[in-house]
C-alpha cells in the first residue's frame, strides 16, 4: 500500500468519525433556529408577567424567604409527619365511614317515608307562629303552665285514674240527646229506681268528698273555736 492511498484511508476514517458530530451540530443548529422564536415568546412574556410584580417583589424578599424556610426546616418536617397522622386518620376511618353512611341515609331516608321531617317542618311553622301571636313573657307563662300540666299527666299514671278517666271519656257516647226529657222532683225520686243512676249518684258523692277532702275550711268554720 502506498503512501497515498494510507493517506486517503486515514481521511474516509477520520471523515466517518467525524460524521455523526456533523450530524449533531446539524440536529443542535435545526433545533436551535426552531426553538429561538418559542423562547423569545417565553422571555417577553416572562418579562411582561413580572413587570406586573415588579412592584410586589424585591430580591431582598426572595432571599428573606429562603433563610426562613431554612430556619423552618424541623417545622415544615413536624407538619409533614402532622399530615401523614391525618392521612393515617383518613385512611383508618374511611371503612367506618364507608360502612356508616349507607345506613344513616337508610335510616334518613325511612325517617322521611314515615313523615317525621315533615312534622318537623311542621312544628317549626307552628313555633315561628306562637312566636308571633305571644312574647317571652307569654312564652314563659305557658312553660309554667305545661309544666303544671306535666304534673296533672303524671296522676293519670295511677290506673284507677285512667279508668275513672275512660269511663267519662265514653259516658257521652252513651246518651241519646234525642230522648232526653225534662224532669222534676218526681222524676228525680223515680230514677233513684234504676241501680245505675244509683252508682252515679254514689260516684259523684265519693268524687265530692275526695275533692272537698284537700279543700280550704271556710272562713267562718275557720273561726269557730
Amino acid at each position: 500500500m502506498t503512501e497515498e492511498q494510507r493517506i486517503l484511508d486515514a481521511v474516509e476514517a477520520l471523515r466517518a468519525e467525524v460524521a455523526p458530530l456533523v450530524g449533531t451540530a446539524r440536529s443542535m443548529e435545526s433545533l436551535k433556529k426552531d426553538l429561538a422564536p418559542r423562547v423569545e415568546e417565553a422571555v417577553r412574556a416572562l418579562i411582561i408577567e413580572l413587570a406586573d410584580v415588579e412592584g410586589d417583589f424585591q430580591m431582598e424578599d426572595l432571599l428573606f424567604l429562603l433563610k426562613k424556610s431554612m430556619r423552618n426546616v424541623r417545622n415544615f418536617s413536624k407538619a409533614l409527619d402532622q399530615l401523614r397522622s391525618v392521612i393515617a386518620f383518613a385512611e383508618n376511618l374511611e371503612p367506618l365511614i364507608h360502612d356508616s353512611v349507607p345506613a344513616w341515609i337508610a335510616r334518613l331516608d325511612e325517617l322521611e317515608q314515615r313523615g317525621v321531617f315533615a312534622v318537623a317542618n311542621s312544628l317549626i311553622g307552628v313555633m315561628e307562629k306562637v312566636s308571633a301571636a305571644y312574647g317571652p313573657e307569654d312564652m314563659e307563662r305557658i312553660g309554667d303552665g305545661l309544666v303544671h300540666m306535666m304534673g296533672l299527666a303524671r296522676s293519670f299514671a295511677d290506673p284507677k285514674a285512667q279508668a275513672l278517666v275512660a269511663r267519662l271519656a265514653e259516658a257521652p257516647a252513651r246518651v241519646d240527646l234525642g230522648a232526653v226529657k225534662p224532669a222534676g222532683p218526681m222524676a228525680l225520686l223515680g230514677a233513684m229506681s234504676d241501680p245505675g243512676m244509683r252508682k252515679g249518684l254514689g260516684l259523684m258523692l265519693e268524687l265530692t268528698r275526695a275533692l272537698g277532702a284537700d279543700a280550704p275550711a271556710p272562713a267562718s268554720e275557720a273561726k269557730t273555736p
